[in-house]
């Protein structure tokens, strides 16, 4: 039996400065069979949503292959429809109109234009409101109408990208769950789904398999099977086991390249943006009762309302810092951390910079070049410039960025942002 869609190795660059070329995919084989949902599961920058935009024939890929229903994808194709994270209405159309617009292209009679527009409306949960204009709509009766313009074209394939990530918490669920119930009673005019997501509890609720993805660039690292009968029910042991089996899958990889990181002594390690207060409040909270000092990174993401995106990179700035240790899905503050947790402000301000000098590699070598140089100053550039010899702009920006947060917190040096400039002056 043909797959609805197969992707075979495929590469993805895009051009940087130079002549040069950042690699966002490299080597991406999967598959779509009739029946499924498919999570792709990663943190932002691993190439999920570049994917989908190759899969829907919006950009070509420069190595591999891409197939829908056994015919290669060589430009925008029929059968596969997207629902993105914005909801991409035309403010000045009705939700009747803006539905109907995604049959526009077929060239179908203005009857049974409408007709299916109105099914899909009805079917969606937006029935009553076809003649309401997208600013009377709640985000979740919004995000609806995405879902009917989506599902109005019948198509094969609906790739959804973070769909659920503008909604506020309980709008989210609702929509989650009567998408699964539609889509479990058959009663969706769709063969297979491709979800993109951050949050591994949607992934765990919503997929029949999941596909961990590293970054930088883009790749298959992993896959899990979600063997559980629909509808599924977030509080059973098997639930949780799957949501924790996905957590020490994504923590073990990231240890990996974190202590791989942390063995290099170098200024190119790239950093995520982190700040001061969202590492101190995650100190405390795992300090507090009833963690204590450790935690199931579950846990603490659902007790901090925190996903994947934005957990991880906390955790993994902890990590560099030694400020805790990341092992088998669980998080746990290490000596120092837990000094750091019970001190002052003061002596959290010393804890993190001696931190810094001794395990940011780059907030080191800042340091030195102004301790060696007669002005103690040094411009933005002087240091922006290395960076860019081993990573693209945008992530020397942040790692930049980045490294002048933490240095202003533990008082090490000083940038002053209208002059672009380091200095071992005390800020104003």
């Amino acid at each position: 039996m043909v797959n609805l869609l197969d992707v075979q190795n495929v590469k993805r660059t895009f051009p940087r400065g130079g002549g040069e070329e950042l690699l966002v995919l490299d080597d991406v084989t999967l598959s779509l069979k009739d029946g499924e949902i498919v999570g792709l599961l990663g943190r932002s920058g691993s190439g999920k949503s570049t994917l989908l935009r190759l899969i829907a024939g919006l950009s070509r890929p420069q190595g591999g292959a891409l197939s829908y229903m056994g015919a290669p994808i060589e430009g925008p194709v029929q059968g596969v429809a997207m629902v993105f994270q914005g909801f991409a209405l035309f403010p000045w159309l009705t939700v009747l109109e803006n539905v109907q617009l995604g049959l526009e292209a077929l060239n179908l009679p203005a009857r049974e234009m409408r007709e299916r527009a109105l099914a899909a409306i009805d079917l969606i949960g937006l029935d009553g409101y076809e003649s309401a204009y997208p600013r009377e709509l709640s985000g979740g009766m919004r995000q609806r109408v995405g879902f009917a313009r989506a599902v109005v074209v019948h198509p094969n394939i609906l790739l959804m990208d973070e769909p659920f990530s503008a909604l506020d918490v309980l709008t989210a669920e609702n929509l989650r769950t009567d998408l699964v119930e539609l889509w479990g009673n058959r009663k969706l005019p769709i063969k297979g789904i491709i979800l993109v997501t951050h949050n591994i509890e949607e992934a765990v609720l919503m997929c029949d398999r999941v596909l961990l993805f590293s970054s930088n660039p883009g790749r298959v690292a992993s896959e899990i099977k979600i063997d559980l009968p629909q509808p599924r029910d977030r509080t059973s042991p098997q639930f949780e086991d799957y949501v924790d089996k996905i957590y020490v899958e994504m923590t073990a990889r990231r240890v990996e390249r974190m202590r791989q990181q942390v063995g290099v002594a170098a200024i190119e390690m790239p950093l995520s943006h982190v700040s001061p207060n969202q590492i101190s409040g995650l100190i405390e909270a795992l300090s507090a009762a009833p963690y204590n000092g450790k935690a199931d990174l579950p846990d603490i993401a659902y007790e901090q309302e925190l996903e994947v995106d934005e957990l991880f990179p906390v955790a993994e700035a902890m990590q560099l810092l030694r400020l805790a240790e990341v092992e088998g899905g669980d998080i746990k503050l290490t000596h120092m951390g837990k000094r750091f947790a019970d001190g002052e402000l003061n002596e959290r301000k010393e804890i993190f910079s001696r931190a810094l000098q001794n395990h940011v590699p780059l907030a080191a070598h800042i340091r030195k070049v102004l301790d060696e140089r007669v002005s103690h100053s040094a411009p933005k550039t002087r240091f922006l410039d290395e960076l860019e010899d081993h990573m693209p702009e945008d992530a020397a920006e942040e790692t930049l960025k980045t490294v002048v947060s933490w240095a202003r917190f533990g008082e090490l040096f000083s940038y002053d942002d209208d002059a672009a400039a380091f200095s071992l002056e005390n800020p104003t």
